[in-house]
């Protein structure tokens, strides 16, 4: 019933993400973890190698000059990309959120089709200290003011925000209506009043900002808000769906996968008491239920993928993906650890960087918590065959 096998045109376009990745992002890892930046003119190199190849932007419709990728085709690029940092694919790949297609007449052309092209960088703004996975606690306000609004708030751990020329922003409109009195503007950075503050330090992905953001009475005109007020929570939950499926999902499958590649060669060289470590079956273990862990979440990936392409929406079976490909990179980081040993644990080795970066995954876009309470309430709200398709 069920076949994922790439076409033609699809394994072409892998092949190519894979050469890239490989020959123009994995040579720099080290410069951006050296550093904890990527240089200006890397940052340039990579955006015009990648859009002279045409990966940059690929999910977005083809008629505005993105790749026009099914579901399946953007998770399957997506495993690509995530063997490197995430950085390096930010500049590759484009922040080109789906959120974005919600721009009217005026709005494409001076947000929409700029970030398409490579020409303007986006992030989104939507968390704040007080709220986390619980987006609807946010207090950032917009009031009216005239025509237009006047907003006012703080936010944190924004994304790329240091690179970025504009924000997609959440602030509530209407504070008596709950989560849905919630809305989205378009706020350009260099806008009186907003402010960037420190670039807070992480324990991973070395080279990505993760920016405060303060608005202070920034007077935003009617043309500002993204899509219909009160929209907000509804528009970003449909676009972080995407977000934890194929950047978060597909991508944990990939990294997942290189440090499978790196344990089963290193089982190979290695040796103690005169054998190759690969031999002992404790480390047998270890690679084995790396591999069945993998393909599991990866064939639940696909799946779901298959289902969004199909018209369905797959709320639960994201969260799933989410969970099952985050933790299992969690736990395909740590045998890697243990199997490196002292190497693993030594900075002159990528496992250590690779180790810190996956430990994200399991908190960002909603913590692996958050996501077995969506997949529970569906189950008890729907029934399992609504959860579970047969």
């Amino acid at each position: 019933m069920f076949d994922f096998s790439p076409d033609e045109t699809t394994r072409l376009l892998l092949d190519t993400v894979r050469g890239f990745v490989r020959s123009e992002l994995m040579p720099l890892e080290e410069e951006v973890e050296r550093d904890c930046a990527l240089a200006p003119q890397r940052a340039a190199e990579i955006f015009a190698k990648s859009r002279a190849l045409g990966l940059y932007a690929m999910n977005m419709p083809s008629e505005l000059g993105g790749g026009g990728l099914s579901a399946v085709q953007i998770c399957l690029v997506e495993e690509q990309f995530g063997h490197t940092k995430d950085i390096l694919v930010r500049r590759a790949f484009g922040n080109a959120y789906e959120v974005l297609l919600e721009c009217r007449g005026a709005q494409r052309g001076r947000w929409l089709t700029p970030v398409v092209r490579g020409e303007r960088v986006c992030s989104i703004a939507i968390t704040e200290p007080d709220a986390g996975s619980d987006a609807a606690a946010i207090r950032t306000r917009a009031v009216r003011d005239g025509g237009g609004w006047r907003l006012n708030g703080a936010k944190h751990f924004v994304s790329d925000g240091l690179f970025s020329d504009f924000f997609v922003v959440s602030a509530v409109t209407d504070p008596g209506a709950g989560g849905r009195g919630i809305s989205l503007f378009l706020v350009d950075k260099e806008t009186p009043g907003v402010r960037a503050g420190r670039d807070q330090p992480m324990m991973g992905l070395a080279g990505t900002s993760h920016v405060e953001l303060f608005f202070d009475d920034v007077r935003l005109g009617p043309e500002c808000m993204l899509g219909e007020p009160g929209r907000g929570l509804a528009l970003i939950f449909a676009t972080l769906g995407r977000i934890r499926l194929a950047h978060i999902g597909a991508r944990a499958l990939g990294l997942s996968r290189r440090l499978l590649d790196a344990m089963t060669a290193y089982g190979n060289e290695r040796r103690q008491f005169g054998r190759p470590i690969g031999d002992f079956q404790l480390v047998q273990q270890m690679l084995a239920d790396s591999a069945m862990e993998i393909a599991s979440a990866r064939l639940l990936m696909l799946h779901t993928a298959w289902r969004i392409d199909a018209g369905e929406t797959a709320r639960e079976g994201i969260s799933m993906v989410k969970v099952q490909a985050s933790e299992t990179l969690g736990r395909v980081a740590d045998r890697a650890v243990q199997i490196f040993g002292g190497a693993g644990y030594s900075k002159d080795h990528p496992i250590e960087r690779i180790y810190r970066d996956a430990r994200i995954f399991r908190i960002y876009d909603g913590t692996s918590e958050i996501h077995r309470g969506i997949v529970a309430r569906g189950l008890l709200a729907q029934g399992v065959e609504a959860v579970l398709p047969q």
